[in-house]
């Protein structure tokens, strides 16, 4: 049912809603796009941070080597600094007019969006990494070197696995963050779903109502995604009732 002459709030809700259905669509795809797109490539800047920033290094390592690792080093400390201490909002703008200004006339709002999202999303990313793989106990690296398993193979199938299952709910709240924090990216004519509901409200002056809509709308989004989250990390833990080898034995000796 579509009101002719919405009354009240709630009136005015239904018939924004309804009359602009296309554009807060729209709006609600790309806000998805750019916020997985985004938070998936950040996810793998992340991790390559996570990882340099926890490379040691050995008194046998070659000066090439350690000149190398030092000046990643720095670089990703200077990066994961500045990301982190500045606002997204800010951050958009530089990255768009600083890019248009370089030459790059042709850069879409869309794609500079994307841009910021990793890079904000690999900054923080980044140091919970690192933190995972700190939390892994240094025994079972010493171990698997110990089988003659390589650094690089002790990190992505001993360490990685057990680091990613730990900073599942973290991996969870960036994503949530960056689904909400795209509204910042309509500064730089992003049109997303915060873009999208200052239009439709100026249509009819009614930007309380119209920003009711788009409230739902990334309650929705966030309290589905968060569950969906929530049930990967409990698949991830695995079973709570395993039996100890050990106990079994005994129960069988017992019995016997």
């Amino acid at each position: 049912m579509i009101f002719e002459s919405p009354s009240n709030s709630f009136e005015w809700m239904i018939f924004l809603a309804q009359k602009y259905s296309s554009m807060f669509a729209k709006g609600t795809w790309l806000t998805l796009y750019i916020a997985v797109t985004g938070t998936l490539l950040g996810f793998v800047l992340g991790y390559i941070v996570g990882i340099v920033n926890d490379i040691k290094l050995n008194e046998g390592d070659t000066v090439i080597k350690k000149f190398l690792i030092r000046i990643m080093k720095v670089i990703f400390t200077v990066y994961v600094e500045v990301f982190r201490d500045t606002p997204m909002i800010v951050q958009a703008m530089i990255v768009y007019f600083g890019i248009r200004q370089m030459g790059f006339e042709n850069l879409t709002p869309v794609f500079a969006g994307i841009v910021v999202t990793v890079l904000n999303t690999g900054a923080y990313m980044g140091e919970t990494v690192r933190a995972g793989i700190s939390s892994i106990d240094l025994g079972q690296r010493e171990g698997a070197w110990a089988m003659g398993m390589s650094p690089f193979k002790t990190m992505l199938y001993v360490v990685l696995p057990q680091a990613f299952r730990n900073i599942i709910p973290e991996m969870a709240n960036t994503f949530l963050t960056n689904l909400k924090m795209t509204s910042v990216l309509n500064v730089i004519a992003v049109q997303e779903l915060f873009m999208a509901a200052k239009t439709v409200g100026g249509n009819y002056y009614k930007y309380f109502e119209s920003y009711l809509v788009i409230a739902v709308i990334y309650f929705v989004l966030c309290f589905v995604f968060d569950k969906l989250f929530k049930l990967i990390e409990k698949k991830m833990q695995g079973k709570t009732d395993y039996a100890l080898a050990i106990e079994y034995m005994d129960c069988l000796l017992y019995t016997s």
